[in-house]
């Protein structure tokens, strides 16, 4: 608890004289202000996090969370849980989504078993594993209280691990049969959204299944009766270790005053629990795309949150984060090889502040 409580403590508000001194360098190149958008505001929010005007990404790296979860028993997945522990094989071969979408983009790929169901030994995939899956949330508390925070320190570490180790910036990414669920049953206890539009078919069920997985969540957040007031606790009752590794990835890069990238629903759902913790993690939060999860957007406005881009994705396994990094990476290279007003001769009073009027 001390590594969490210490975290929590030296998170820090962004920069805002670096941020300004970046808007203003972008204010004087050669277009109408605030006319690059999202180029625009994405090296503001780094130059926030990192206090420096003049950044660059290097070396990057999703860090896929792969967990199982009880809750399946309860039929909310058409996938059978093994399907977690294959699919964490095959993304130690190089062969799932983010493998391919990763290597595109020079992307590494850190896996860890936070949570699989079985003693495995899966090369290239790091062993910490808390338990065997979580409990059904069904029939009682998803994890102890103290296995959440374990959860949330084991993210914590990686994070501080891979910055320590000259990543500039971290991805996050999840495996997890059943995490659809947990998700909204995250969401559904911190916002009271209607159950109906926050939960999807996730992975793919029948219209008769997903009234199934909708009672199950209701059932499960009945029982426990998850404290909203108290993050922790509501990863514990309903939530997962997958949701809980992320979370501690969020905290340890806002410690660390290094950008996190968001990824689909699951890890948005463990970024909300980081930003319940310590509202200062949101500012070191990148969002990439819009899931196709219903409850996707949702979770993004509770964040406050915008997606960089929509591609109709709902795959999960963080294959959202390499198409940040390649819009963060263009924007930076934009911010120093575009020419400016005066390189041109022109006068840039005539144009209109086209930020002010978003």
């Amino acid at each position: 608890m001390e590594l969490l409580r210490q975290t929590i403590a030296d998170i820090k508000p962004v920069n805002k004289e670096s941020m300004e001194r970046v808007r203003e360098k972008w204010d004087r190149k050669v277009k109408p202000v605030g006319s690059l958008g999202t180029l625009e505001e994405v090296t503001i929010k780094l130059a926030g996090m990192t206090g420096r005007v003049q950044n660059s990404i290097n070396k990057k790296a999703i860090v896929v969370m792969a967990s199982d979860n009880g809750v399946v028993e309860e039929g909310v997945s058409s996938a059978p849980q093994i399907f977690t522990r294959l699919l964490a094989e095959s993304m130690s071969r190089g062969k799932t989504g983010i493998s391919a979408l990763a290597k595109f983009g020079n992307v590494d790929v850190k896996i860890v078993d936070i949570g699989l169901n079985g003693e495995l030994d899966i090369p290239g995939v790091l062993n910490r594993k808390i338990a065997n899956g979580t409990n059904n949330f069904a029939k009682g508390p998803a994890m102890t209280y103290e296995e959440a925070v374990k959860s949330i320190e084991i993210g914590i570490e990686v994070g501080n691990t891979l910055y320590h180790e000259g990543y500039d910036i971290l991805g996050t990414g999840e495996l997890g049969i059943g995490n659809t669920s947990t998700s909204a049953a995250v969401l559904k206890v911190f916002a009271n959204y209607d159950i109906d539009v926050i939960s999807g078919k996730g992975a793919g069920l029948t219209d008769e299944q997903l009234k199934n997985k909708i009672n199950v969540i209701m059932k499960g957040i009945e029982i426990n009766k998850p404290n909203k007031k108290d993050p922790i606790d509501v990863l514990a009752k309903v939530g997962g270790f997958d949701i809980g590794g992320m979370c501690g990835l969020f905290l340890s890069a806002a410690k660390n005053r290094k950008p996190i990238i968001v990824d689909g629903y699951i890890s948005s759902a463990a970024a909300l629990i980081a930003a319940k913790l310590n509202p200062l993690v949101k500012d070191f939060i990148l969002p990439s795309h819009l899931s196709n999860e219903p409850g996707a957007k949702y979770v993004l406005d509770e964040l406050n949150l915008k997606p960089m881009v929509y591609l109709n994705m709902r795959l999960g396994e963080g294959t959202g984060c390499p198409f940040a990094f390649q819009i963060i990476e263009a924007a930076l290279y934009t911010l120093e090889n575009m020419g400016t007003f005066e390189d041109a001769q022109m006068d840039s009073n005539v144009l209109v502040n086209i930020r002010e009027e978003n």
